[in-house]
């Protein structure tokens, strides 16, 4: 066995319990979706169902309209981590790239603001919301008053995600293009962003899974079943019943996790850029 070999099969050796349990929970949601209602409340339990039950997921789609909640929360992830990014970007190259009054004061208030949970804020946030007249209503059970709740709660994470990376990209090839006549502006749209798109992709990445978990301030905030996202829409197969159907449960679950997944495997080449060209920069 040559020297390669005997690496990898160590590494998988140490890798094999990691993955096990990291896709037991995975395994579980997949076998108990596809099971008979009578034998996921079955004593001892089967781990694998006798026939595969492809109802359970018709019936959730119906009982919770899933539809409905799946397309609210895709709007709303992807309107949150377009507006994050959209403000994040500058302020993250302007602390890595300029020189002005209060920049240390300005990050670490970014850093304060980490410590304070969600949770804490929706009381006050709901208020707020309340107070804020357009029309005939308020921002309560507005999609786009969610939109901002969370790119604000997101920005500071994405602010120093974009900053670090920022300041491994060397300045002097934006004063090369500088020296060429290119503006400020025009050197950011064709030199620094190009080389930053990695970064850029993974702060998405991480902005909208936190949107698309986050569920306290959907809680709050939104009322109309119509506006609805996916997690309050889940809950409500188990919130309030005198009996859970956990195989409906579990196949909205399962369902749920499709799109961070297709997320994650059509920006995984700028993940691992990601992860990686800062370090090696």
């Amino acid at each position: 066995m040559n020297r390669k070999l005997r690496r990898t099969v160590w590494s998988w050796l140490v890798l094999a319990p990691l993955l096990m349990v990291t896709l037991f929970p995975f395994a579980v949601m997949l076998s108990t979706a596809l099971k008979p209602h009578d034998e996921v409340i079955a004593f001892p339990p089967r781990w694998l169902p006798t026939r595969l039950a492809w109802e359970n997921f018709a019936d959730m789609w119906t009982a919770i309209d899933f539809g409905t909640g799946a397309m609210n929360s895709l709007l709303i992830s992807i309107g949150g981590t377009l507006l994050t990014l959209l403000v994040s970007v500058p302020a993250a190259y302007a602390i890595s790239r300029m020189a002005f009054g209060g920049k240390d004061a300005f990050r670490q208030f970014l850093l304060v603001t980490q410590m304070l949970s969600p949770v804490l804020l929706v009381l006050g946030l709901f208020r707020m919301a309340a107070s804020i007249h357009i029309g005939d209503g308020t921002l309560v059970d507005s999609r786009g008053a969610v939109v901002v709740i969370y790119a604000a709660f997101q920005l500071a994470f994405a602010i120093w995600m974009l900053a670090s990376y920022f300041t491994t990209i060397p300045l002097d090839l934006e004063e090369a293009a500088w020296i060429d006549g290119a503006g400020r502006a025009q050197s950011l749209l064709r030199i620094f962003l190009p080389l930053a798109t990695p970064a850029i992709a993974v702060t998405g990445i991480v902005t909208f899974v936190g949107c698309w978990n986050e569920f306290p301030v959907a809680l709050t905030m939104l009322r109309d079943p119509a506006n609805l996202t996916l997690p309050l829409k889940v809950v409500n197969l188990v919130a309030g019943r005198y009996s859970v159907e956990w195989n409906q449960v579990m196949a909205a679950t399962l369902l749920a996790t499709v799109p961070v997944a297709v997320v994650f495997a059509a920006l995984q080449r700028y993940l691992v850029q990601g992860l990686t060209l800062g370090a090696v920069k």
